[in-house]
């Protein structure tokens, strides 16, 4: 690991107390090129999270605040007529910045949710029918509430599959917790921190991720576990080609931040509740189980090589 990716995460674990799982995750997710969903309550640190990042990786950032009334040009932006050349001027919308935070991604509508879908996926987006390049390294981490909360849209099967992971932040530990009532207001320390990395090191680290090897028999493996959630009967349908490549982006970078040069088995398994606990939904009886349950059977039941 090199020294300035370190000094990201020990700066960050600073601020985001007693929740290094979740800020590893988080740079896992940003090393393999993919986009986070952040869900869980109101108020254990989803927003702070993202922040923390955008200012220890020194990265241009735009919050987006979702809600019902947000349109698609909130977005990415419009085109406003100049009386003096009479012309069109482009003004971009917040969309154009290298990491993003769509926050309480499913309180706006599918129609402003869905205007996410080709920057995401594309890393560019088409405005009047011209096609525009987002800057490089394009990140954006959304938070969502639960979905039983009031005023939620839930994010479609299609919009879902866009994020390369989902976790949860979860309530701190009562030593973590101690250091947040008896501490610093989080919002004045976010304010003073420095950034540890610069953009052109972090373009360069996405790449050597890329250059992870996986060996054969680790490809075995995460096809059979393709293949398991294809055939058993207690999910709706099983894990996609694209799922599987998610798979693979992020235990690559998970095996990077381990100081490795190849993938092993249980990077696989590291990684997997982010990848697909939002990409596999249980039928029947198992549905009353909760995903981390779901996927430790999951890993049970598929043999290593």
């Amino acid at each position: 690991m090199s020294q300035s990716l370190n000094n990201v995460i020990q700066q960050a674990e600073q601020i985001i107390l007693g929740k290094p799982q979740q800020i590893r995750l988080a740079l896992t997710c940003l090393l393999a090129r993919g986009h986070l969903l952040i869900e869980d309550l109101p108020g254990v640190g989803k927003t702070t999270l993202a922040q923390v990042l955008s200012r220890t990786l020194g990265l241009q950032f735009q919050r987006i605040q979702f809600t019902s009334d947000l349109l698609p040009a909130d977005i990415l932006g419009v085109s406003v007529y100049q009386r003096d050349s009479g012309e069109f001027k482009f003004h971009p919308g917040p969309i154009f910045a290298q990491m993003i935070l769509a926050d309480e991604v499913n309180r706006a509508t599918p129609k402003a949710q869905s205007a996410l879908l080709e920057a995401m996926e594309e890393h560019q987006v088409t405005i009047e029918g011209v096609t525009r390049a987002l800057p490089p390294p394009f990140f954006v981490i959304a938070t969502q509430n639960p979905a039983h909360q009031i005023g939620t849209f839930p994010l479609p099967e299609s919009q879902l599959d866009r994020f390369l992971m989902r976790i949860q932040m979860g309530y701190p530990d009562a030593q973590a917790e101690r250091g947040l009532l008896s501490g610093v207001d989080r919002r004045e320390i976010i304010a003073k921190l420095s950034p540890q990395m610069e953009r052109v090191e972090l373009l360069a680290l996405q790449k050597r991720v890329r250059a992870v090897f996986v060996s054969p028999a680790l490809l075995d493996y995460v096809q059979a576990i393709l293949r398991r959630t294809r055939e058993a009967a207690r999910y709706t349908h099983g894990l996609s080609p694209r799922a599987g490549l998610a798979l693979l982006s992020a235990a690559r970078a998970w095996a990077f931040l381990d100081e490795r040069d190849a993938v092993i088995p249980e990077d696989v398994q590291a990684v997997l509740p982010g990848v697909v606990s939002h990409r596999l939904q249980a039928v029947g009886e198992y549905s009353k189980q909760n995903s981390d349950v779901l996927v430790r059977e999951l890993i049970e039941a598929v043999a290593i090589p």
